[in-house]
């Protein structure tokens, strides 16, 4: 009988640390306070798309060819950091996107949070912006959001590079992302989770090969974001809407020059997803980066500058 009392009591404290815990969890990262710890804060821009604020980062000449930086799940333009500027004094218009959801853009609680709502805000971005074309480099899930946008907005994407790229469903069968999915679990067990850092910090060195040492300012910014209740909302909206069988089914209707990146040692999307895609792509092309994980534009940055940039001015001259 005793053991019965400790056990309910052990559990109706544990109940009140998770009520304390969600009920004091900040609601978002806000701009005003927190810009100084963003790479690049003087390149920031704001863009009122469909009702949501797109916060999003500009280099390079208004006239250049345009480059869309589309980053990933839980992720935000610091991924972006260490080769925005170097794509724009190769000569291009660079535009790195928070997508709705993360970072410092807006965060709706009745947000689609599906991959063609995620094309539709980058196109409706291109449209506030003028830009009537654009290469589109996408990491991780912003890949598969890239790879929509040059499936359904064909005329509006001149190239595509896809960089460790989602293009299935196969991300859901891992088991934190599982309970993530389930209703209740789900929103009970995400917001403990991404508050860990130890957790958070685990998988941000599971996604690198080379570089082993975390800034802890850079992890600190990423893990903020992590931590309030809007994003957490957002990113449980996202993992109950992922729908990207799409894209494996339909790789081979891409008709757009087409730029294949993959970090030989990527944990995150293996390279057979890659190489699956080099496949059904027409004329899509491969490149592997030994040593390295699933985010090669932050373990490589020059060699990917030179890579984009390269596979851009290559078609520039033909197109």
């Amino acid at each position: 009988m005793k053991k019965r009392y400790l056990i309910a009591g052990a559990g109706g404290l544990a109940g009140a640390a998770l009520t304390v815990k969600l009920l004091t969890r900040p609601v978002d990262v806000e701009w005003e306070h927190h810009a100084h710890e963003l790479h690049h804060a003087e390149r920031s821009r704001f863009a009122n798309i469909e009702g949501v604020r797109l916060h999003y980062q500009e280099a390079g000449a208004p006239a250049a060819p345009a480059v869309i930086l589309i980053h990933g799940f839980t992720a935000s333009t610091l991924v972006w950091s260490e080769v925005l500027l170097p794509i724009a004094e190769s000569g291009f218009r660079v535009i790195a996107p928070d997508l709705a959801g993360f970072g410092f853009s807006g965060k709706p609680k009745n947000g689609e949070y599906t991959l063609e709502w995620h094309a539709r805000l980058v196109v409706g971005l291109m449209d506030s912006l003028g830009i009537e074309s654009a290469t589109l480099v996408g990491n991780s899930y912003g890949g598969a959001v890239a790879a929509i946008c040059a499936l359904d907005y064909p005329q509006r994407v001149r190239r595509l590079v896809m960089v460790g790229a989602v293009s299935n469903d196969n991300v859901k069968k891992r088991l934190l992302l599982r309970l993530g999915r389930s209703p209740v679990v789900g929103d009970l067990i995400s917001p403990l989770l991404l508050d860990l850092r130890w957790l958070v910090r685990r998988r941000v060195l599971r996604n690198r090969v080379r570089l082993k040492e975390i800034n802890e300012q850079r992890f600190e910014t990423h893990h903020r974001h992590l931590r309030t209740s809007s994003t957490q909302r957002a990113a449980l909206s996202m993992l109950r809407r992922w729908r990207a069988e799409r894209i494996r089914r339909d790789a081979h209707l891409i008709t757009q020059p087409t730029l294949l990146i993959w970090g030989e040692q990527d944990l995150e999307i293996p390279l057979e997803d890659g190489k699956y895609l080099h496949r059904q792509i027409p004329d899509a092309r491969l490149i592997v980066f030994r040593n390295c994980g699933h985010l090669p534009q932050e373990e490589y940055p020059q060699e990917f500058v030179e890579l984009v940039t390269e596979f851009m001015s290559e078609q520039s001259a033909i197109s």
